[in-house]
């Protein structure tokens, strides 16, 4: 049972395809929705704020509208998940903004996808409980 829900805004069919397939084979994620535009975006979050997505995987371009405001609208409805951007437009200045706008970090479609695929992974295991050590 995928122990991460993810929520996709992604203009592209086959990127997204090919995300949803890689996150549910590799990273125990379970994709609950997507959207290909700001708009569709905003109104998933206003129909459910509390989310029923841990995380909001967004493009920077999209097909009406912009992840910067899906960003920042998930900030104004106070949406608990967390939120990560995936684009080929990763540059330090988007990067800067992205993450001004609330998201926890900024992947390059071209040259980071493992390290998303890394990142959802990390946040699919479950906590550890600490041991102790023995003396």
């Amino acid at each position: 049972m995928p122990a991460l829900k993810a929520f996709i805004v992604e203009d592209s069919p086959v990127i997204l395809e090919n995300l949803i397939a890689t996150l549910e084979e590799l990273a125990q994620v379970e994709v609950v929705g997507s959207v290909p535009d700001e708009a569709g975006a905003v109104r998933w979050m206003k129909r459910d704020p509390d989310a029923s997505a841990d995380l909001f995987i967004v493009d920077v371009f999209l097909r009406s509208g912009t992840g910067l405001g899906v960003l920042q609208a998930a900030q104004q409805l106070g949406v608990r998940a967390r939120r990560v951007v995936l684009t080929n437009y990763a540059t330090e200045e988007m990067r800067r903004r992205c993450e001004s706008l609330g998201a926890e970090r900024v992947f390059d479609k071209s040259r980071e996808l493992d390290d998303l695929i890394s990142y959802c992974a990390e946040l699919a295991e479950p906590p550890t409980p600490a041991t102790a050590s023995a003396p």
